[in-house]
């Protein structure tokens, strides 16, 4: 597992060089408004969003499992602690195709558990299976 950071930027070009440069490594997927990091060390999924809100600000906040059964277990784990949750949903957004569960902090953070289990074209949100919400902004 890795813990996912997403933020909201106004320049995708300066910020890839910044955090590229921060990090030392490149991002591993860029398509128009988006960028995607995948760095080892420290472990950490790190995804720009250009104009999607204030620059500098966090989009959402996230926790990447290596397996759908780690989401499942994730979302039980979340409801046995009174906490509500979006339900577990396939979903395609974000140029990749997820299995993910959400939920709100207190103030209002919105954390993702997820897994990647594909790449996509598609930013836009489609909710494969039933209900839920993929990349609310």
């Amino acid at each position: 597992m890795r813990l996912q950071l997403a933020l909201n930027v106004s320049d995708l070009d300066k910020a890839v060089d910044f955090y590229g440069r921060m990090f030392g490594v490149g991002p591993v997927k860029t398509r128009p408004g988006y960028a995607n990091f995948a760095i080892d060390d420290p472990p950490l999924k790190l995804v720009l969003f250009e104009n999607a809100g204030e620059p500098g600000s966090i989009n959402h906040l996230g926790v990447e499992t290596e397996t759908a059964d780690e989401v499942v277990a994730a979302e039980a784990r979340l409801e046995r602690a009174g906490l509500e949750t979006t339900g577990v949903d396939d979903t395609v957004c974000c140029y990749a195709e997820k299995t993910e569960t959400w939920v709100a902090g207190p103030d209002g953070a919105r954390w993702e558990w997820y897994v990647k289990q594909g790449d996509t074209e598609q930013f836009a949100n489609a909710v494969i299976g039933d209900g839920g919400t993929c990349c609310p902004t």
